[in-house]
């Protein structure tokens, strides 16, 4: 069994990725926590939810003594760019 990781922090922080859905509103997830997702109506709404998400999965952790994940200091969010696949294929290039 593993036991819970005492934490010294009384606030935790995580990365929340919010994507667009495609009925509309939002989808966010926390990559630091696997399984925590959720969605919401707006920015807003969703921003919410995946406090009570995260709120929701560390509790389930805590009560089933797992560790609870800390999100790694070096980690880094960025956009890449690419060359579109439509554009390189029609030039010839692979």
């Amino acid at each position: 069994m593993v036991k819970v990781k005492s934490l010294s922090k009384k606030i935790l922080k995580y990365t929340a990725i919010f994507e667009p859905a495609e009925e509309g509103g939002y989808i966010a997830r926390v990559p630091a926590i696997p399984g925590c997702i959720t969605e919401g109506d707006s920015f807003e709404e969703t921003s919410k939810n995946i406090k009570d998400a995260v709120i929701g999965c560390l509790d389930v952790l805590k009560e089933e003594d797992q560790e609870i994940p800390q999100e790694k200091p070096e980690t880094v969010i960025t956009k890449i760019s690419i060359t579109n696949p439509i554009y390189r294929f029609k030039n010839g290039f692979v």
